[in-house]
C-alpha cells in the first residue's frame, strides 16, 4: 500500500486528548500505522493548530515543551508550507464545495502533496474532494486504506 494519507489536525489532537479515551486509542493506532508505513502527510497549518489546541484548549493540556517536541517529531512528515499555490487552490475548493476556509486549506494541502486520502472527522466520510477520499477514522477500519 503506497497511498499517501493527509492527517487533519483533529486526529493529531485526539492522539493526545486523554478526555476522549476511545478516540485517543483509535487516533494513536492510525498515526502509528502512518509512521510505520511512512505514508503520513501534514501541513504547517496543522502544526500551528495542533500547538494552540494542545497547549491552550485541551484539559488537561500539554506543556509548551511537550507540544513543541511533538511538532519537531512531525517534521519527519515534511509539513507543507501554506504558499500562494495552496491558497489559490483552497479558494477554488471553498467556492466549489462551500467548505470552511480552514478545511479548504487542509484539502488543498492534501491535494498539493498528492494524497489519496484525508483522515478527518470534520468532513463527510467517504466524500471524494478533488480526487481525495475523506476517511473518518472513528467510523472506518484502518484496513480501508491499508489494503
Amino acid at each position: 500500500m503506497s497511498a499517501k494519507v493527509f492527517v487533519d489536525t483533529n486526529i493529531l489532537v485526539y492522539a493526545r486528548d486523554s478526555s476522549e479515551y476511545e478516540k485517543q486509542i483509535i487516533a494513536k493506532q492510525w498515526i502509528a500505522y502512518l509512521w510505520k508505513s511512512r505514508l503520513g502527510y501534514i501541513s504547517y497549518q496543522s502544526c500551528n493548530e495542533y500547538y494552540v489546541v494542545t497547549t491552550q484548549r485541551l484539559k488537561p493540556g500539554l506543556s509548551k515543551e511537550e507540544a513543541r517536541s511533538d511538532i519537531k517529531a512531525l517534521e519527519a512528515w515534511n509539513p507543507l508550507s501554506i504558499d500562494q499555490i495552496v491558497i489559490e487552490n483552497a479558494w477554488e475548493i471553498q467556492d466549489r464545495y462551500q467548505f470552511s476556509w480552514w478545511d479548504s486549506l487542509i484539502v488543498s494541502a492534501a491535494q498539493v502533496q498528492g494524497c489519496q486520502f484525508l483522515l478527518s472527522e470534520d468532513l463527510q466520510h467517504e466524500q471524494v474532494v478533488n480526487g481525495i477520499t475523506v476517511i473518518n477514522p472513528f467510523i472506518s477500519e484502518l484496513s480501508q486504506i491499508s489494503n
